[in-house]
């Protein structure tokens, strides 16, 4: 059988480099191996230069203001069509990464990432600076480094899965801790313009030089379920029907609550810069704080990530849920320099491992052959609740003239998201079938 012979001696029949042993998969003994760390260390390089924009933006948004004479919500708009950008392009690019690899799907997204900085330090006004984000930096360059990475990753790891995929989704909040002083220091030494070009070298062609390190294909999937080796259906459910729902409305259940937490999400990350700099602190301390919150995240992630291997996605996803509101309510009574600091590392610290437990999630609870595309499928929704968010932060503040309204706005989402978490909660809670058709053995799952 073909799946069977060595790489290393393809079929005349077999044309070129698409069938070179970099289209075969990887043999299963690979999983949880050295040669996925070393996978691991280039995923999480690569996103943590692809996300760069998400971080990049914030930063510059009051430059780009006054630069083109818009609105606080109109420049806003950008980050908006960004993150919608990056939700389609989650879903298409995983898809493409399905077909022909991660390797051809991370360097189209440095191209992307490349021409999109350009386009944009070169952009006239705020349509063409808007294209730029939505497709070459949002659709192509986040696009193909943050959900398909996540997805990549976890079918080389099994039981260390929450960890690796952390790992990885932690190269969103590097990017937020390191770029946005960077930025910040480029913009008061050379400007916005000039910056942006230097990011688009950087952040480009090192996408493209890392998407060598990921020309092997994933193993093929072989245990469904939790990281060691446990399926759904293990627990009372049934992996065809998650939650006792069908699996699309499931996905789109899913889907639903990332939209509600990332619209909470949007409002510090998108904001925090020109909240500090109405408040008279000035846009290098809201970088600062920027900068604390997603270094905070990364030790977030890092340790939900390990909290799923030991409880699950689903009640990780409730904890980081219900901190991230508390977290939020203390924005509101509390505005001083110091106060803004410590809350801002706590926003982070709570609120870092929910955007990861959702693809552990889907990878617990969904068919492990439909796991690529509803990890991107559920992902879309969590840009889509931060390009909401960033939109609606910025029309509350334009409307009311302050950000408590927006804080106020965040909190209700947040809640929403929450009680969607319960409700799943209870519908898989021992003692309660999922599916009348399903009739687990108890026995065999306590075993």
């Amino acid at each position: 059988m073909t799946s069977t012979k060595s790489s290393d001696a393809p079929e005349p029949s077999q044309r070129g480099a698409a069938h070179s042993r970099y289209s075969l998969r990887a043999d299963p003994s690979l999983i949880d191996s050295r040669f996925a760390a070393w996978r691991l260390a280039a995923a999480l390089l690569a996103a943590t230069l692809g996300n760069a924009p998400m971080y990049v933006l914030p930063v510059v948004l009051p430059e780009v203001q006054r630069d083109f004479g818009i609105g606080r919500g109109d420049a806003a708009l950008a980050y908006t069509v960004m993150m919608i950008g990056l939700g389609a392009g989650g879903y298409l690019c995983g898809r493409w990464a399905d077909r022909w690899g991660m390797a051809w799907v991370l360097a189209l997204g440095g191209v992307g990432t490349l021409a999109g900085f350009l386009l944009s330090a070169a952009a006239p006004g705020l349509v063409v600076f808007a294209l730029a984000h939505c497709v070459l930096l949002g659709f192509l360059g986040m696009g193909s480094s943050f959900a398909p990475l996540i997805a990549d990753t976890g079918l080389w790891w099994q039981r260390r899965r929450g960890v690796a995929v952390a790992v990885v989704a932690s190269g969103n909040f590097l990017a937020g801790t390191i770029w946005p002083p960077v930025v910040q220091a480029g913009i008061d030494a050379f400007g916005w313009r000039a910056t942006f070009s230097s990011m688009g070298l950087i952040c480009g062609l090192g996408m493209v030089g890392l998407s060598l390190c990921m020309r092997q294909r994933p193993p093929a999937i072989t245990h469904p379920g939790g990281p060691d080796g446990s399926t759904a259906a293990a627990s009372g459910l049934n992996s065809d029907r998650p939650f006792g729902l069908s699996a699309l409305g499931a996905q789109w259940l899913l889907f639903f609550a990332a939209v509600c937490c990332c619209v909470a999400m949007a409002m510090p990350q998108v904001h925090i810069v020109a909240y500090c700099s109405d408040l008279g602190f000035g846009a290098a301390r809201g970088a600062e704080m920027l900068s604390l919150m997603l270094g905070f995240g990364v030790v977030s992630r890092l340790a939900s990530g390990w909290i799923s291997d030991q409880i699950g996605g689903l009640r990780t996803l409730l904890l980081g849920s219900a901190l991230q509101a508390v977290a939020l309510a203390l924005f509101l009574p509390f505005d001083g320099l110091g106060s803004l600091y410590v809350i801002s590392a706590m926003f982070g610290l709570f609120q870092g491992g929910i955007f990861p437990a959702y693809a552990i999630i889907v990878r617990e609870y969904f068919p492990p052959e439909q796991v690529g595309a509803r990890t991107g499928g559920v992902m879309v929704g969590g840009q889509v609740g931060m390009a909401l968010g960033a939109w609606l932060s910025g029309q509350v503040f334009d409307l009311t003239g302050s950000y408590d309204a927006a804080f106020f706005n965040g909190i209700g989402w947040n809640l929403v998201n929450l009680a969607i978490v319960l409700w799943l909660m209870w519908r898989i809670r021992p003692g309660r079938r999922a599916d009348p058709s399903v009739q687990p053995d108890r026995r065999q799952a306590a075993a």
